[in-house]
């Protein structure tokens, strides 16, 4: 005979926290008398148990209470790429400030590979996804198809438009960089990603195509460098990247991680940046271990991306009207000391 799967109850997280049922049912209903730092543990502890809020204290709470997950692929965790880390950071925050739960789950490639959904979404344990980051293997088509809840893509989008997603302006962002060595006297640029590996990677490369034609010049062949295979999306973290014969006097990369990597890369091989050779990144987030050079780079608004998606999960989750569709956050340009004058000769 099946067993049947004991109810969680406010009793059960005060015995767990060794607090008493009043603090947490004043932590989980969103009232006064209760610390940040206790409403905290409290709240993670009620998901993790499988607590559900229930339907009456939800409405009289105005909606609130939801679970929110948060899934991000492996291949995004490399031991100092911690962009998508804070961009989870972000949306926890956000979310605890609608006091809705959020629990994160990282999902390996053989998930991927193999088609499983997260475990909290085969467990029915939550009322609403933001998934980060672009799966590989076309993960992303078969969450489409197969999650029934509301869902959101974060930094990545689908082109039918079924999923809400928010993206930074990707476009405009690597052509006002491709513009910015332009305008250093720099004509021999490369870009660096994989294009069709991320959604994110071909628009950045786009805008930086559209830059060099705006200026006639046309882009070569040999200074579009991969940098991850194109289906799995899994990358080479250790820098070893393969230069064209003749090197570019710049670099636009996909990110600043990449950034880092390829200026590592270059002094390997005797170049000095960026007395020799110029490299720009995107994003405006990197661990300050990666690189003792400043990066001048397109900086993510990862605050409003987050903020945008937490507002508009609650929205639909709420059964409230709002904008469909894909939803660009703009950023802004950042200079650091990456790029040099290039001298003409």
């Amino acid at each position: 005979m099946a067993k049947i799967k004991k109810t969680v109850r406010m009793a059960d997280i005060a015995e767990q926290l060794k607090c008493s049922t009043v603090t947490v049912s004043k932590a989980l209903s969103g009232q006064k008398g209760v610390s940040e730092e206790m409403r905290g543990r409290i709240r993670e502890t009620a998901l993790r148990m499988g607590y559900k809020l229930p339907a009456a204290a939800r409405e009289a709470g105005g909606g609130k209470g939801y679970n929110i997950g948060v899934v991000l692929s492996k291949r995004y965790l490399a031991n100092y790429d911690t962009f998508y880390w804070k961009m989870y950071q972000e949306i926890a925050s956000r979310a605890t400030r609608k006091d809705c739960f959020t629990l994160f789950e990282i999902i390996d490639e053989e998930t991927e590979k193999n088609k499983q959904l997260p475990r909290l979404l085969a467990e029915g344990k939550l009322d609403g996804v933001i998934v980060i980051g672009k799966p590989g293997y076309g993960y992303e088509e078969f969450l489409k198809k197969e999650v029934g809840i509301p869902m959101i893509f974060l930094d990545f989008y689908e082109p039918e438009g079924e999923v809400d997603c928010f993206v930074s302006d990707g476009f405009y962002g690597t052509y006002r960089l491709t513009n910015y060595l332009l305008k250093k006297g720099h004509k021999d640029i490369a870009y660096v990603g994989t294009l069709f590996s991320t959604d994110s990677i071909t628009d950045r490369y786009l805008g930086y195509v559209k830059s060099l034609m705006e200026h006639g010049i046309k882009p070569k062949t040999e200074y579009l460098i991969a940098d991850r295979d194109i289906q799995s999306g899994l990358r080479d973290n250790y820098g070893n990247m393969v230069f064209p014969g003749r090197m570019p006097t710049a670099f636009v990369c996909n990110c600043d991680f990449i950034a880092s990597l390829v200026i590592k890369a270059l002094q390997k091989e005797g170049f000095q940046v960026p007395e020799d050779v110029s490299v720009v990144g995107y994003d405006n987030y990197l661990n300050p271990e990666l690189s003792d050079i400043g990066i001048t780079t397109y900086e993510v608004d990862i605050q409003e991306m987050a903020e945008s998606a937490i507002r508009l999960l609650l929205k639909k989750l709420g059964g409230e009207p709002y904008k469909k569709g894909i939803h660009i956050i703009e950023g802004h340009l950042i200079e650091k000391s990456s790029v040099a004058e290039r001298k003409k000769v």
